[in-house]
């Protein structure tokens, strides 16, 4: 809000030479560097004019027709300031495109769109761990307006360079104006859910795999390797917080992509409206995907609880049996060592060879009933 109200009038605008090639900042000097990384006017589906500033490209929106498309990478407020009053953006909008951190929504001010989509990145890892990273999320916020759509991208992936290409390859498609570009941002951040949730589903796999075949083996431990890998809830619980945020990014976005698809808007042209359909309905097919990877590793998480309780139900099991054993000898220890006179077999020659063989006969017959019974 400060923002706005602190702008000062007089802007101008300015080359780089670095890897950000323009340069859009205000009379006051807290704007050293500009997160502007894409500037273009674009008519009847055609890029018409060199890389400009946005109040150049506005200006000749205004004077000859289509669209200018801005797009940003994590912008400052000073840096944003200017292209916000240029374009006449809510400054709720505004201060939500600056902070980002923002749920997945779809909000209308005057004759603005305002879209808040997240990107999904799947983080590549030799071996699951209790510590791996297994997705990675960023945000990409678009602004569409009549004449203009302002995207502004937050995190270290989802780029739209690429996209942006594509389009240009398509004049046909982008003649339909700043909706197609909206439609085709939606598309792609949809299209990385699909490519994530396809990775996500191997891991779960994985780990189902390793948990399950650890009771291969009838004792429930499965050996020294399958212990420390099947049993190590530790994994599957990193691997459902990773699934956590997944649901997070892909969830709220069902009813914007709903809104956009059934719901007439002025600022959305008919044609693009039906592609929107087909992205809600990818968007649908993996929201439904993730809510099972969610199901599904609860019961693994519940399978690795049982077996662990298992194993020391045994393990309980064979400290009880040895113990039993144990019992005998120490019992017939303590009866001969009370020191009394008067004791069977204590002035006998062979008395004791013959309490030596006692025990170990009871000893033995012990052991093979704790045996027979599965305990040892």
């Amino acid at each position: 809000m400060s923002m706005i109200r602190d702008l000062r009038a007089a802007v101008r605008p300015s080359r780089r030479r670095d890897e950000t090639p323009y340069r859009y900042e205000s009379a006051a000097p807290a704007c050293p560097n500009s997160a502007v990384v894409d500037c273009g006017v674009y008519r009847e589906g055609r890029r018409v004019s060199e890389p400009v500033t946005p109040a150049q490209a506005m200006a000749s929106v205004r004077d000859g027709g289509g669209f200018a498309w801005i797009g940003l990478h994590e912008p400052t407020e000073a840096e944003f300031a200017g292209i916000a009053q240029e374009f006449g953006l809510h400054p709720l909008a505004v201060e939500d495109a600056v902070h980002a951190h923002q749920r997945p929504k779809l909000e209308r001010y005057d004759d603005t769109l305002f879209t808040v989509f997240k990107t999904v990145h799947y983080v590549e890892h030799a071996e699951l761990t209790a510590t791996s990273e297994v997705v990675e999320t960023g945000e990409v916020m678009c602004f569409t307006g009549r004449d203009f759509i302002v995207t502004v991208r937050h995190g270290g992936q989802g780029s739209l360079r690429a996209l942006r290409h594509r389009l240009q390859d398509d004049p046909e498609l982008l003649a339909k104006g700043p909706s197609a570009v909206l439609h085709a941002i939606a598309d792609q951040v949809v299209d990385g859910y699909m490519a994530v949730a396809g990775a996500v589903q191997d891991d779960i796999d994985e780990v189902e795999i390793d948990v399950f075949s650890s009771g291969t083996n009838g004792k429930g431990t499965g050996g020294k390797g399958s212990t420390a890998k099947g049993g190590d809830a530790g994994r599957i619980y990193q691997l459902k917080r990773e699934v956590l945020e997944f649901k997070r990014a892909v969830s709220p976005l069902l009813r914007p992509m709903q809104l956009l698809s059934e719901r007439p808007m002025r600022l959305v042209d008919a044609d693009i409206q039906k592609y929107f359909r087909d992205v809600a309905d990818h968007l649908a097919r993996v929201n439904e995907q993730v809510l099972s990877f969610d199901d599904l590793l609860n019961s693994i998480l519940q399978a690795n609880l049982a077996q662990a309780a298992v194993a020391q139900n045994e393990d309980m099991r064979k400290i009880t049996a040895w113990a039993a054993i144990f019992a005998v000898p120490t019992m017939i220890a303590g009866i001969y060592g009370m020191n009394f006179k008067y004791m069977p077999e204590l002035q006998w020659k062979y008395g004791y060879p013959v309490m030596m063989l006692v025990t170990v006969a009871i000893c033995f017959g012990i052991h093979r009933g704790f045996k027979r019974a599965g305990w040892l």
